[in-house]
Parts: structure tokens; C-alpha cells; sequence
């Protein structure tokens, strides 16, 4: 593709990179990315995702903007509060580069509607909250047969893995068969969170999109990587297929669509925000 001079120079910087140049850069601007969530992941992840001219950008969240959230969801700012999440990031990623569509869903994703809407994007980011819609969102990308980029953080820890069992490697199920019983796991209004931890864990899940979009790298399918910022330390594990998982093991007795309770720090269903 032909680049403008405005496009030359603004992602200069990727192009002079002998792993990137301009061919990779076309493949960013023609890539579509869907990302669950705006929250403290899907933040970052959306900032650097549309600086880097990722050419469609899909996000779903149904929850507002609160004072709360500005600790760590750095695409919202004070004047956004009480509007949908999405709504005001949008209104961020637009300013930041024009090149980006942004295909906003103030809403939730259900059984319903899930794998409709991700069928068309080329990778999955979950920057979700809670465990029901992990799985939900889990299945219906081995279903649709797409990428899972997931990444989670409690209080000081994060994790970052690429779920992409149709390629042979391991679906969030091989690590994790059920969520937890309900009241287990407290949530972040329980257990507080730190809000650059956001920030670490939702731009490596930038980084790894990027890569992948690109073809270029080692990428984290297959691994685990653990973040303790306390200590300040990357651990990397190997996370294996489970051959009797059964969502995408040799028997598997998953074929659909699942629901469970759901049990989040926000809630789920769309608010009705300000205007």
C-alpha cells in the first residue's frame, strides 16, 4: 500500500525497523483487533494498539467511567466520568491517531452474540474482569477459531499468556478446566489493585498482538508469563496442551457455548451512563 507523508512520518519509527518496515506497517493498518474490555487492561493495551495503526479496532465493555477507575485505566480522564468506557475510548484513540476505525459496543458479550461479533477480527485481546467471561470469551475463540491474547492481575501479580489451540498449543481450559467457585477469588473492590500493574501486564498484551499481526518474534503461546511487582520479577513457564482438556482435548465434551454465574468488580450488564 501507498503511505501519505503524514503516515511516513508518523510510524517512522516502525518502519526503519528492519523486522517491521513498510510492508509490516501495511499489515498493522490492515489488521483488525477486537479487545474485551476498557478497563485497566484494555487501556493501555488500546493506546499502544492504535499508536502502533492497528486499522480496526473492536471494543466491548458495558460499564461507565468512575473516579475509581482513573487510578489505573489511563484511556479515560476526569472529564469522561460517568460516560460509557468505550465512548471515551474512542473519543481517545480518535485524537491520538485518525488512522483507526474503532468499532465501539457499549454492551456485554453473551452466548448469544459472542462468536458473531469476533468472527471477523483477526486476534482477541481479553482484558477481562472476572472469571465467567474468561471462559466465555475462551471458548468462543477456539470456536471461531482466533488468537486468545488474555491477560490478569490481582493486587501486585499479573499474568500475560496466547491461548491458540487450534494451532496445537494450549486453550485457557488446559490451565484452567472451571472457574473457581463463586466468593473464592475476592474481587479488585475487595482486594485493591495496583494501577501501574495495569499498565505492565496490558502493554506486554500490546506487544504480543503486535507480534502476532506481524509473524515476527518468539510469542508467549505456549508459556506463561508471571509478573510480580513486588519484586520485580519475569517468570516464564511452560504451559502444556492438556490432551483430555475438554473444550479442545482429542475427546472433548464441549461443543457450545457455555454460561456461568457471573461475578466481576464491575457489573456486566450495560449501565445507562451519562449523556
Amino acid at each position: 500500500m501507498d503511505f501519505t507523508e503524514e503516515q511516513i512520518e508518523r510510524y517512522s519509527r516502525h518502519i526503519i525497523l528492519p523486522e517491521v518496515g513498510g510492508r509490516g506497517q501495511a499489515k498493522l493498518l490492515k489488521s483488525k483487533v477486537f479487545v474485551l474490555g476498557a478497563g485497566g487492561l484494555g487501556s493501555p493495551a488500546l493506546l499502544y494498539l492504535a499508536a502502533a495503526g492497528v486499522g480496526t479496532i473492536g471494543m466491548a465493555d458495558g460499564d461507565c467511567v468512575d473516579m475509581s477507575n482513573l487510578q489505573r485505566q489511563v484511556i479515560h480522564n476526569t472529564g469522561t466520568v460517568g460516560k460509557p468506557k468505550v465512548f471515551s475510548a474512542r473519543e481517545s484513540i480518535e485524537k491520538l491517531n485518525p488512522d483507526v476505525k474503532v468499532e465501539a459496543l457499549h454492551g456485554r458479550l453473551t452466548v448469544d452474540n459472542i462468536r458473531e461479533i469476533i468472527r471477523e477480527y483477526d486476534v482477541i485481546l481479553d482484558g477481562s474482569d472476572n472469571f465467567p467471561t474468561r471462559f466465555l470469551m475462551n471458548d468462543a475463540a477456539f470456536f471461531e477459531n482466533k488468537p486468545l491474547i488474555s491477560g490478569s492481575m490481582f493486587r501486585f501479580d499479573g499474568q500475560v499468556s496466547i491461548f491458540n489451540p487450534n494451532k496445537g498449543f494450549p486453550c485457557y481450559r488446559c490451565l484452567y478446566p472451571e472457574p473457581p467457585p463463586k466468593g473464592l477469588v475476592p474481587s479488585c473492590q475487595e482486594a485493591g489493585v495496583l494501577g501501574a500493574l495495569a499498565g505492565v501486564i496490558g502493554v506486554l498484551q500490546a506487544v504480543e498482538t503486535v507480534k502476532m499481526v506481524l509473524g515476527i518474534g518468539d510469542t508467549l503461546e505456549g508459556h506463561l508469563m508471571i509478573f510480580d511487582a513486588l519484586k520485580m520479577t519475569f517468570r516464564k513457564v511452560r504451559v502444556r496442551k492438556d490432551p483430555e482438556c475438554a473444550l479442545c482435548g482429542e475427546f472433548a465434551t464441549i461443543k457450545e457455548l457455555k454460561a456461568y454465574e457471573e461475578e466481576a468488580c464491575e457489573l456486566r450488564s450495560a449501565k445507562t451512563c451519562e449523556s
